[in-house]
């Protein structure tokens, strides 16, 4: 991690902004955490989630690095 949890913040910069969000996804991607929170999440936030971060992969990603960074999927892929 580039930055501690504790130094996380958001708005002084897009420098600081980018180094707080990477931070903020390395946290919330560790098993135990993951775990915990989505034992405790409605289907209904469930599926806000999943509308939101999916929406911001998708205008933010090309398909290519959808499949590669997000799927973990190691070979080219030709989509229609």
């Amino acid at each position: 991690m580039d930055l501690d949890p504790h130094q996380m913040c958001f708005g002084l910069n897009i420098e600081h902004d980018r180094k707080s969000i990477t931070c903020f996804f390395q946290l919330i991607g560790r098993p135990e955490l993951a775990q915990t929170l989505a034992n405790r999440l409605s289907s209904e936030e469930i599926q806000e989630l999943v509308h939101y971060f999916t929406g911001v992969l998708k205008s933010n990603m090309s398909e290519d690095e959808y499949h590669e960074l997000f799927l973990l999927e190691q070979s080219p892929h030709h989509h229609k």
